[in-house]
């Protein structure tokens, strides 16, 4: 009897770490998908019909934070600075479309 109710206890201490686990994962995608939002937003007035592309910078940011040990700790800047990069490339084509050479 000792060992089924050991099991029991096991089992339960398994279950009770897997549901804090989880818990723990969706309280980190949740931030995750908190910071992508907040850095959308501040950009996506700058990119003048290229929002796509900013999309695109911030979940490859996002691809790149998670192969890394603490991705909620890079994922921002390393968000930041595509968020800018694509921004720039957005000015940059606004300036080409609007007739200026671009200088080789």
């Amino acid at each position: 009897m000792k060992n089924t109710n050991y099991g029991t206890t096991v089992a339960q201490k398994s279950a009770d770490l897997a549901k804090s686990c989880v818990a723990e994962c969706k309280k980190l995608l949740a931030r995750i998908d908190a910071a992508k939002a907040s850095v959308i937003r501040e950009f996506s007035e700058v990119m003048d019909g290229h929002e796509q592309v900013l999309r695109l910078a911030v979940n490859e940011a996002e691809a790149i934070a998670w192969e890394t040990e603490f991705p909620y700790l890079v994922f921002p800047t390393l968000a930041l600075e595509k968020a800018q990069a694509a921004a720039h490339w957005a000015d940059h084509q606004r300036y080409v479309r609007n007739g200026h050479a671009i200088a080789a």
